[in-house]
């Protein structure tokens, strides 16, 4: 891993669950970790709820676009998070895989968007606590 490691976010749609994940991380890095993306079937924009959501705690996400999923961003990736699509994700040795379990907000009222959105954080707290070295 780099000095500035580089973390991918996957979901199926790339609208919910890895936007606001990828929103915590740049939010909660402050610029330390490069922030990368991406859904395997991602949709035309990002859920409405999510965007609120995430207003709620002060990260705007409302000007994302939903990008797909590539070999090049999986490959240039030292991290590579899935949520709800790891078989679309290429493999590459090296990398450090997980597949984090959320539920999709899609269709959902904002109370389970937020309770989606209070699990993501705690889970991007922990990861960056890993990847980042402690500085004095």
């Amino acid at each position: 891993m780099s000095d500035k490691p580089t973390v991918l976010f996957v979901c199926v749609h790339n609208a919910g669950r890895s936007q606001m994940a990828a929103g915590y991380m740049q939010a909660l890095s402050g610029g330390k970790v490069q922030v990368l993306s991406a859904g395997s079937e991602p949709k035309e924009q990002i859920n409405p709820i999510a965007i609120r959501a995430m207003a709620e705690e002060g990260i705007d996400i409302a000007n994302n676009v939903p990008k797909i999923l590539t070999t090049e961003a999986v490959r240039d990736s030292d991290v590579v998070i899935t949520m709800g699509c790891g078989d679309t994700c290429p493999i590459f040795p090296g990398k450090r895989y997980e597949d984090w379990e959320f539920e999709d907000p899609a269709g959902k009222d904002i109370t389970v968007v937020r309770r989606v959105r209070d699990d993501i954080k705690v889970r991007i707290q922990e990861l960056l606590a890993e990847i980042l070295p402690i500085t004095a």
